[in-house]
């Protein structure tokens, strides 16, 4: 049996093939900063990274189970979420170019919720980590540090990101719960 391929890696062949209008960080940022502001499908998803909204017949089974597995890990509340992002076996300067790529995707993704208050309109923990991201979006690799610094700085911008995103999905939650239609409050 062949061995499968990583997530990110998988994800990146899948919209290339598809010809998508982002790569797999930004993408993956993208899905998650939409499913963090608003009640977000596939079909949502996949019309912000595809040309034309929607993936071949062969390559949306891979699209819909990381959309499902990462609906589930935001929302089970078991904080198992991580950014999906090249391995551990990418250079360092691709894997924080990958994670400054993701936070734009998650930026962007934040900011195309409908019902999303404005990001300076965030209070708190909630508005640092939306500013916080925005300068990750220009982190790059000091070539003057050694690799272990460097290594560490990653890790610590990954796991900030990793719990900000959790962060940001429960304060957002009140936004992204539908509303029952055809009832209303009686006033007594």
């Amino acid at each position: 049996m062949p061995e499968q391929a990583p997530p990110f890696d998988e994800l990146q062949r899948v919209l290339s093939q598809s010809r998508a209008l982002t790569d797999a960080a930004e993408a993956h940022g993208t899905l998650v900063g939409s499913l963090c502001s608003m009640q977000c499908s596939l079909d949502d998803w996949l019309a912000e990274i595809l040309p034309e909204g929607r993936a071949d017949p062969g390559l949306a089974d891979s699209l819909r189970a990381i959309f499902d597995s990462t609906s589930v890990a935001l929302g089970d509340g078991s904080m198992t979420f991580q950014p999906l992002l090249p391995s551990d076996d990418a250079s360092i300067g691709d894997r924080t170019s990958a994670l400054g790529e993701w936070c734009q995707g998650f930026l962007y993704g934040l900011g195309t919720g409908s019902g999303l208050p404005e990001a300076s309109d965030l209070e708190g923990e909630a508005a640092e980590v939306v500013r916080d991201m925005t300068e990750i979006t220009h982190v790059d690799v000091d070539p003057q540090d050694d690799p272990e610094t460097n290594e560490a700085a990653y890790a610590e911008l990954v796991e900030f990101v990793r719990v900000g995103v959790q962060l940001l999905y429960e304060q957002l939650q009140p936004l992204r719960e539908p509303r029952p239609t055809g009832t209303r409050e009686t006033l007594h």
